[in-house]
């Protein structure tokens, strides 16, 4: 089975910037030594949990400090940019680092309907870039091929390239959680993943969907998709539990409304008072969590695999950290990845 490893680079409430984007090089390198296939990071805004905001800043950072491991994005919102703008930053990754860069591509906003808007300067992003978002799928992809795309002009036709010598294209991939996004990879012939540690509801139909509808293409012969999942390992049951409980609080408030700040340490999420409503949802999100002592864990991974039909599954490691850790490291999360690799690898 292959396993990957999606990154949001969380920031406890101990930590700085600094200090998360240094445990996220530790967590990549981490992987890269262990033998997992993709290192993904997202994309966020103006969230105080999280670090990672803009994917390809930060993928050229990490492809700085690995050497084997994809890189990729999990993903990039198309329709917060430009489609040339994402296709040369993502050709030009390549470009340094050949083989190894996944492009995954999403339509969500990733942000409040502010921020959202301010990201495409004072225009903003309208209900234009979501209807237009299939076109803008194939843009990207035209672009980042060493044919590039013609673009029709009054006096003729225009050639436009995102670099001007590719050898080598980054792996495209849509990412998404509804029927929505199923229909689209399964129409275009695009690999697809599911972000099922996200919501967890229609994971099943929308696999089934895209695999029954596939259409074949250049990019993919066959259907070709993995799922997301969050997942915090420690030695024993009750360790992954502790740890896994900041982030479990932290997507409770999300849900009901409450104000978010920076991810708890395991300490001061221990002594917190939840509502009903949160509790459902904490509940909720540990039943389709990876979380436990080593063979419990991969187990449920080896179960997950099988229930969807997938041979790889992306990991989203989300445990916290002890009072007194260092804060430029994330040893909760660094241990996941280590003990999930001596069960499966």
């Amino acid at each position: 089975m292959r396993l990957s490893v999606l990154d949001l680079v969380p920031v406890r409430t101990d930590q700085s910037t600094a200090d998360a984007l240094a445990a996220t090089v530790k967590l990549a390198q981490t992987a890269d030594r262990l033998g997992f296939t993709r290192y993904w990071v997202a994309e966020h805004h103006n969230m105080p949990a999280v670090g990672a905001t803009s994917p390809p800043v930060l993928l050229a950072y990490l492809a700085a400090h690995t050497s084997r491991v994809r890189l990729g994005s999990g993903g990039v919102m198309l329709p917060n940019h430009a489609p040339l703008a994402v296709a040369e930053q993502f050709a030009l990754l390549e470009a340094a680092a050949p083989g190894r860069i996944d492009l995954g591509i999403g339509r969500a906003p990733g942000s409040d309907p502010v921020t959202s808007v301010l990201l495409r300067g004072g225009a903003g992003r309208d209900d234009r870039d979501i209807e237009n978002f299939p076109d803008y799928l194939d843009q990207v992809r035209a672009m980042m091929s060493s044919r590039g795309v013609q673009v029709q002009l009054r006096d003729g036709d225009y050639l436009l390239k995102a670099t001007p010598a590719a050898v080598s294209e980054p792996r495209l991939w849509l990412l998404g959680s509804s029927m929505y996004s199923a229909q689209l990879a399964a129409a275009k012939g695009l690999p697809y993943v599911f972000a099922h540690h996200f919501s967890g509801q229609g994971t099943e139909e929308a696999l089934a969907y895209y695999r029954a509808n596939f259409t074949p293409s250049p990019l993919c012969a066959e259907p070709t998709t993995f799922l997301t999942v969050n997942a915090a390992v420690a030695e024993s049951h009750d360790e992954a539990i502790a740890l896994m409980l900041p982030n479990l609080q932290m997507m409770a408030r999300l849900r009901t409304g409450r104000p978010l700040g920076a991810v708890e340490l395991v300490e001061d999420a221990s002594a917190n008072q939840v509502s009903d409503a949160e509790q459902r949802i904490i509940d909720g999100s540990l039943r389709r969590a990876v979380v436990g002592a080593p063979a419990e864990a991969a187990g449920q991974i080896r179960e997950l695999a099988e229930h969807f039909g997938v041979d790889e599954v992306m990991v989203n490691p989300v445990a916290s950290a002890h009072r007194g850790t260092d804060p430029a490291t994330a040893p909760g999360r660094e241990q996941t990845l280590e003990l999930l690799a001596k069960e499966l690898f």
